[in-house]
């Protein structure tokens, strides 16, 4: 049996084998609903409302709702057997607290039963994706964004970072801006999200992103219950934001500034191949228009080696940014796990769960 790969977003949680050139078997919600104790609640509709979020900032936070997921995805959605877990490698975030490390291999041995763990970094396994093992990967993900600087397949931590904000938040801004144009209508977050993805788009610049307060094409859309609004400028705006924060009251320089400023601390005899191996992925990313706003603004940067994204590989699955560290996971779970370079059950239990930061990081 092949190894199972898991990457658990803030949003999604994709899983399924470690088969590279195939999409991930499973990619479903992270947010789950609790079911609450019968009696607890008289009023259904109050039931129906009660969710969890066990991903919070692309951490975990709430360990038993994870341990209930994971329940679902390994056994009913991969079909594991109770006795005969395999191996399984899970993608690891920028920045992940060691606590955190520790917590999901001990969950894996000591609940799971698990045969082989391993984990690894998910600005590596984003480059492996599209064949390299060095570059810079900007991985904008549900409720963050990390630029992280990777060596032979090393992150380069100094140099990474980390933003507290993400596709959420600019869920939270869309949903703001519709609010001013559509007063008399209520719009649920989940259309909002529905529209982000139908609609938003970038800007070829910044001056093109101001021409949009004078003209702007109006389109009408017709929410599930039948009330229409309109969507103008708005779609322009979630875009925008990535490359000026300021419009979502941040103190912060746009996404390519970021690059260029992250990059520039690292020795400056790996730069130009950093910059010119950069890798962005995260389903905002797949906007239209998003790269070539990219390259835009790459070449108005004030490095002297512009930042080029690296396109994935023809024989890759489409819409590759969306997924692209769990293919690489995928990719690497064929090396790790044949060649016995993971952490086994006789590791796990001759040095408890802290053995995951000398095998895994």
């Amino acid at each position: 049996m092949e190894a199972a790969v898991v990457d658990v977003g803030s949003k999604l949680l994709k899983a399924g084998f470690a088969i590279p050139d195939q999409t991930p078997a499973m990619i479903i919600p992270t947010k789950m609903k609790q079911l609450l104790d019968e009696g607890s609640v008289t009023d259904n509709s109050l039931a129906d409302n009660v969710t969890v979020d066990p991903v919070v900032r692309g951490f975990i936070r709430d360990w038993d709702a994870i341990e209930d997921l994971l329940q679902h995805v390994l056994y009913t959605g991969l079909g594991w057997e109770i006795g005969n877990e395999g191996q399984i490698l899970f993608t690891d975030p920028l920045c992940t607290p060691k606590a955190n490390k520790e917590q999901l291999v001990q969950l894996m041995f000591e609940t799971f039963n698990i045969s082989g763990f391993y984990a690894s970094e998910q600005a590596v396994l984003s480059l492996y994706a599209v064949g390299r093992i060095s570059g810079c990967t900007v991985d904008i993900g549900h409720g963050k964004i990390d630029i992280a600087p990777v060596i032979e397949g090393a992150v380069q931590h100094i140099a990474s970072r980390r933003f507290e904000f993400g596709g959420i938040d600019l869920s939270n801004f869309l949903a703001q801006e519709l609010g001013k144009s559509n007063p008399q209508v209520n719009i649920s977050m989940t259309d909002v999200e529905q529209i982000k993805e139908q609609y938003s788009c970038c800007a070829v610049d910044e001056l093109a992103y101001q021409k949009t307060q004078y003209f702007c094409p109006v389109e009408e859309h017709t929410l599930p219950d039948g009330q229409v609004i309109t969507i103008g400028r708005e779609r322009y705006t979630v875009g925008e934001a990535l490359f000026q924060p300021c419009l979502l009251g941040l103190e912060a320089h746009g996404i390519v500034d970021q690059l260029v400023r992250a990059i520039s601390t690292v020795s400056s005899d790996n730069q130009r191949q950093l910059l010119e191996n950069t890798v962005v992925c995260g389903g905002t990313s797949s906007m239209a228009g998003f790269e070539e706003r990219f390259q835009k603004e790459s070449s108005l940067s004030s490095s002297a080696v512009q930042p080029t994204l690296v396109k994935p590989p023809e024989y890759m699955p489409e819409n590759l940014t969306i997924y692209s560290a769990w293919v690489g996971g995928a990719i690497l779970a064929k090396v790790v796990f044949p060649q016995n370079q993971h952490i086994t059950k006789a590791d796990y239990d001759e040095t408890g769960p802290s053995i995951v930061h000398r095998k895994c990081f």
